[in-house]
C-alpha cells in the first residue's frame, strides 16, 4: 500500500463574529467601519456580511492546526482591537443572548437584496454565527466520497461546538438554537449521499437550470463539496467562544478526513447511515449538546455523547501524530470536562440573571489563550 500524503489535508477555518454595543451589550451595526479597517491589514480574509452587525474572517490555506492557530490568532487580536479603537467590541457566540433581529440593518449589497427578497423574513431573521472549516483533498471526486461517510459525525461535533442557547432575551432550552433559526431556510441541514461527484454536479445544474438557485454556493448544507476548490467544508458548527475551541474542532474534522481516507486506500469503506437517521443525532446534539445521548446506529442503542466522543477520539487516534494536531486534539478532552459554550453561557446566567453579564463574558471569551 502507497503511503499516504498527510500534508493534502491543508486546513481553512472561517469564523462570524458579532460587533456588540460596549454600554447597551446590543448587537449594534458596524457601518462596515471594522471591515475596511480589517481589510488594511488582512486584505479580503475580513468580509461583510448579510448582517451589518456581523464580521466574517477567513484564514489562508494551512498546512497544519498549527498554522491555524497562529491565523484565527491574529485575526481575532486585530479584528479585536480594531473593534476597541472604533468604540466597539466583538464575540463569538452562536446567537446573541438577547438582541432582536427586527432592529438589526441589512448591508447594502446586490446578492443580500436579492437573498432578502427570496427569503423575507426567514432572511432577515437569520442573525446567527457559525464556523466553517475546509479540509483539503485530493480531488473532488475523492472529497464527496469522504463527504458522504464523514456525514456521520456531524452530530457528534456539533455537539462539542453548541454555544447558543439563547434568543431573543428567552432560555431556548437547547445548548445550539442556531440551528433552529438556519433551518428556516432551504437546502440546509443533513445532506444526502452521492455516488460521484458527476451525481452531485448534476443535481447543482438541475437547481440552476430550474432556477431554483444561480450558483452552488447557495448550498447551505452542514456538510458540502466546496464547488470550486478542492475541500471538503463542513458548516454545522456554532461559531466556539475561543480560539483553542475552534482550533480543536478544526483539527477533529480535518483528522475526521485523514482516517475515512485512509481507510478508503485500504479499501475498507466507513458505513454510510440515512439523512433520517443522522438528524435524530443532529437533534439530540441541539437539544442536549454534549450532556445527553446520541445513538449508536451500529448498536441500535442509545449512547452517552461523551462516550462516542472519546470512541471518535479513539477511531482518529492514529492519524493524528501524522497531522500533527495532538495538542489540539488533547484540548477535545477539555471541553468534554468542563463543557461547550452553552454549558458556560448558562453558567454565567444562571449565576447572575444577567444577559448583560453573559454578553460581557462572551466578549471576554474571544481573546482566551491568545
Amino acid at each position: 500500500m502507497a503511503a499516504i500524503n498527510y500534508k493534502q489535508f491543508t486546513i481553512g477555518v472561517e469564523e462570524e463574529y458579532m460587533v456588540l454595543d460596549p454600554i447597551s451589550r446590543e448587537l449594534k451595526s458596524h457601518e462596515q467601519k471594522i471591515v475596511i479597517e480589517g481589510q488594511k491589514i488582512f486584505k479580503d480574509k475580513v468580509k461583510a456580511e448579510m448582517h451589518q452587525a456581523v464580521v466574517e474572517v477567513g484564514t489562508d490555506i494551512c498546512n497544519n492546526v498549527d498554522e491555524a492557530f497562529e491565523d484565527v490568532a491574529s485575526l481575532r487580536k486585530n479584528i479585536s482591537g480594531i473593534a476597541d479603537e472604533l468604540g466597539f467590541r466583538v464575540g463569538a457566540s452562536g446567537t446573541h443572548p438577547f438582541s432582536h433581529w427586527q432592529k438589526q440593518l441589512i448591508t447594502e449589497h446586490a446578492r443580500y437584496n436579492e437573498i432578502v427578497n427570496e427569503f423575507q423574513d426567514a432572511a432577515r431573521s437569520n442573525l446567527i454565527f457559525g464556523l466553517h472549516v475546509h479540509v483539503g483533498m485530493e480531488s473532488r471526486d475523492m472529497a464527496i466520497h469522504i463527504a458522504n461517510s464523514a456525514r456521520y459525525f456531524l452530530p457528534h461535533v456539533f455537539a462539542l461546538s453548541t454555544n447558543s442557547p439563547f434568543w431573543e432575551g428567552r432560555v431556548t432550552g437547547y445548548k445550539s438554537y442556531r440551528t433552529k433559526v438556519f433551518e428556516k431556510f432551504p437546502r440546509t441541514g443533513i445532506p444526502d449521499t452521492y455516488n460521484s461527484i458527476e451525481d452531485y454536479d448534476n443535481y447543482i445544474k438541475m437547481l440552476i437550470k430550474t432556477n431554483c438557485i444561480d450558483n452552488a454556493k447557495k448550498i447551505w448544507w452542514d456538510l458540502r463539496v466546496h464547488p470550486i476548490f478542492n475541500t471538503v467544508e463542513f458548516r454545522i458548527c456554532d461559531i466556539p467562544l475561543t480560539i483553542q475551541e475552534t482550533i480543536s474542532i478544526t483539527a477533529l474534522f480535518q483528522a475526521i478526513c485523514a482516517k475515512l481516507y485512509k481507510l478508503r486506500s485500504q479499501n475498507l469503506n466507513f458505513i454510510k447511515y440515512s439523512r433520517a437517521l443522522i438528524n435524530e443525532n443532529k437533534f439530540r446534539a441541539s437539544r442536549y449538546g454534549i450532556d445527553g445521548k446520541l445513538i449508536d446506529f451500529g448498536k441500535e442503542e442509545e449512547v452517552e455523547t461523551k462516550t462516542l466522543l472519546f470512541e471518535l477520539l479513539n477511531f482518529i487516534d492514529d492519524v493524528v501524530p501524522h497531522l500533527g494536531s495532538a495538542t489540539a486534539i488533547n484540548q477535545v478532552k477539555k471541553i468534554i470536562t468542563d463543557g461547550t459554550g452553552s454549558d458556560k453561557q448558562i453558567g454565567i446566567y444562571n449565576q447572575t440573571n444577567s444577559f448583560e453579564k453573559v454578553v460581557d463574558y462572551i466578549h471576554e471569551s474571544f481573546l482566551a489563550g491568545a
